[in-house]
Formats: C-alpha cells, structure tokens, sequence
C-alpha cells in the first residue's frame, strides 16, 4: 500500500515537472512568434518611399524619373556620348544611364557555341559575345567626361556596372545610384558590393522568378539598404506590349512595399505611359540620336523628340492620377450651371396644366432638377409663365 502511494506521488510529480517545462516551451514559442511578427511588420516599412538621387526625389508623390539609357548607341564616339547627354537634357530626363563593363569582365574570349547569340530573332543574331561587347562597351576614360558633362548641365549621371572592379571604379567617380541590368540580377557578389555603398539601388526584373526575387530583395534588406527601386521588364530587344505585363507593377509594389518602375524596350511610349497609371515612378528607355544611324540599341531606342514626348506624358498621366472622387472638381464648379433642369419650354397661362409640350429638360440648371419632371405633369401653373422661364416650386398650384 505505501509502495502504491509512493508510485502515485511520484507520477504527479513528474506530471507536474512535464507540464511546467511544457508551460515553458509554449512562453517561448509565443516569444519567438511575437519577435517574428514584430520583425516582419517593421520590414513591412523597410525601404524608402521617397529616394534620393543627386538634387531630386523620386517618389509616387513626385513626377516619374526618367532615365535615358546611353547603352552602346554611342557608337565608339566621346563626342557622339557627350551629345546624347545634351539631347536628353533638352528632352527633360532626369538622368543618362551608362554601362560600365568590358568584354574582359563580362565574358570570355572564347569563341565556343554556347558563347554565339543564336537566336535566329535576336538583333545580334551570330554574333560571338566578346567580340559584341569589344564593339559595344563604353571606354572607362570617357566616363569622367560624361559624368562632367551631365553634372554641368544640371543633370545627374549614373551607371549600371557588370562586376565587382566596375563598382570600385565607379566609386571613385561618386556616382549617386547604382542600376542592376536583368542578366546581372543573379550576381549575388556583385549585389553585395553595390548594396553595401547604401546608395540608391535600381534592379531590373527580368529573366527572374519570384522565389528568386524574394531572396534577392532579402538579401537587399539584410545588408540594410534602404534604397532599392525594382524595374518590371521584359528582357526582348524590342520587347512586344503584349509581354510587358504592367499588372505586374502594383503585385510587385505591395509584395515587397518598395518603389516599382518600369525598364521598357517596347517600341515607342504607350508601354511607358501605362505603367504611369499602374504606380510606376521610374521609366528607364534606350535613347539614340537617330536609330538610323545604327548602334547595338538603336532600334528600340528613343529618338530626342519621341524622349521629349516621353517625358511630357508620363509627367501627364502621373498628374491624372490624382485621387479618389466623385463629384465636381473645383475646377468644374463652373459648368454645374451648364447641367439640365427643367424649363418653360412654350407659354403656359395661368392655371393651365403642365405637360410633356409646355416644359421640357434642357439646359441651364437655373430650374427644377429633372428628377421632379414626371411630378410636375398634370400639376397647374399659379401664373403666367412666359417660354424661356425656369420652372420653380413657387410656380406650380399643388
């Protein structure tokens, strides 16, 4: 019996000791999930609204920023590159984008089919890729030249660079923003190199699924930059409308709670436009003098009066967008006199009745409004009213 007793006092015990560790583990479990949460609402918040690059904001608050990108459309010319950063000056651009790279840090000179372009619909079709980037680089000796070029206009300056040693370089040129092309967004070293100057950050979306973007955009918040700005594109050259996709725009915008532009390679602007209206706050279009005139990106690129329309009517369908309302604007108050309302239409004496043939719904809006029509009909005029005379509630005997 005491043996029996004994056993029982010690399953309670031990019942007891189970249950307080237990206790213990669901306290830390609630601990860890309410670190989570307050972990993942602060990241809801994590990058900028408004980014600054040089002396302007972007931002949804703040007309689009648009980029004219340079690319090889240079044409192996410093005086052709100085005259395109003028040309997109006079179009509006906010910035001219270069590339820093060279056939060295892109690829290698290997002249093996897996290093052919062969796509048969590619512009650059045949072509090996080493000696298409010995054609089509930017020499880093003119960049200095641009960068002053741009900074003397008023005009901000940045590059996309392919490698580490292009960061450093461009580092000590103190460029204020970086941009990560589509075929660059998997170089994780060289996005850790970039991240880590805290400065503006620009990725292209192209080419990348959303597993991969998620990890990328994490890896962007782990190394603490707050400035990032992803660009939906379509990485074909030009690039068709029907697979640019802008719905993309405001999915990506409230998945990662960052600024979303648009790197377009379509034809013309429409494609650009659109991606206003979508929340867009960057457009990024090829600029050339004139495509005629060739160049690795000349035939999807800009001419300077199409940039200029470009920047015209983004900055309209950015200014159209507004807010939510319905009803008269201030700016419409004005024409509320110009609305229907219901009107003498022919003379009615006194005590005659009122009918489809004497009143009618016309403009101005100085009578009865229209939804008082039909109980008007058959109702008698308290006096004589002459044609053209608004009908009120003190000219009809009830």
């Amino acid at each position: 019996m005491y043996v029996n007793t004994l056993r029982q006092h010690n399953i309670i015990a031990k019942d007891k000791q189970i249950s307080y560790f237990q206790n213990e583990i669901l306290l830390e479990i609630k601990k860890i999930n309410f670190i989570e949460n307050y972990i993942k609402n602060k990241m809801v918040d994590y990058f900028k609204k408004d980014i600054q690059v040089g002396n302007t904001t972007i931002g949804s608050n703040h007309p689009p920023f648009i980029i004219a990108e340079m690319s090889g459309n240079h044409n192996k010319s410093l005086k052709r590159a100085l005259k395109i950063v003028e040309e997109a000056k006079n179009c509006g651009a906010n910035a001219i984008k270069l590339q820093t790279y060279t056939p060295d840090t892109i690829t290698l000179n290997i002249e093996r089919e897996e290093f052919r372009i062969k796509d048969k619909k590619s512009l650059w079709a045949g072509s090996h890729l080493y000696q298409l980037y010995k054609k089509t680089y930017t020499p880093w000796k003119w960049h200095k030249p641009i960068i002053d070029k741009a900074k003397k206009l008023g005009m901000i300056c940045f590059s996309t660079p392919f490698d580490e040693t292009a960061v450093d370089f461009l580092e000590s040129l103190n460029v204020p923003a970086y941009k990560i092309a589509s075929f660059e967004n998997n170089h994780i070293p060289l996005i850790k190199k970039v991240a880590k100057t805290k400065k503006p950050i620009i990725i292209s979306t192209g080419l990348v699924k959303i597993k991969e973007l998620t990890e990328l955009v994490n890896l962007i918040k782990k190394l603490r930059c707050k400035n990032l700005i992803l660009l939906k594109c379509t990485s074909n050259y030009p690039a068709s409308p029907k697979y640019s996709n802008l719905l993309t725009i405001p999915f990506l915008k409230k998945k990662y709670n960052c600024q979303i532009g648009l790197s377009d390679h379509t034809l013309g602007i429409g494609t650009a436009i659109a991606s206003i209206a979508l929340g867009a706050t960057v457009v990024e279009k090829h600029f050339t003098l004139k495509r005629s005139d060739g160049g690795m990106d000349s035939a999807f690129s800009l001419e300077p009066n199409e940039l200029k329309d470009l920047v015209i009517e983004t900055k309209r369908a950015w200014e159209s967008i507004g807010k939510v309302l319905v009803g008269p604007t201030s700016s419409e108050i004005t024409s509320l006199q110009f609305k229907r309302s219901i009107y003498v239409s022919k003379n009615i004496k006194k005590g005659a009745k009122f009918n489809s043939n004497n009143i009618s719904v016309i403009r101005p809006a100085n009578g009865l409004h229209p939804r008082y029509y039909s109980n008007v009909i058959g109702k008698k005029a308290k006096k004589n009213l002459p044609r053209g005379t608004p009908l009120l509630l003190k000219d009809i005997d009830n």
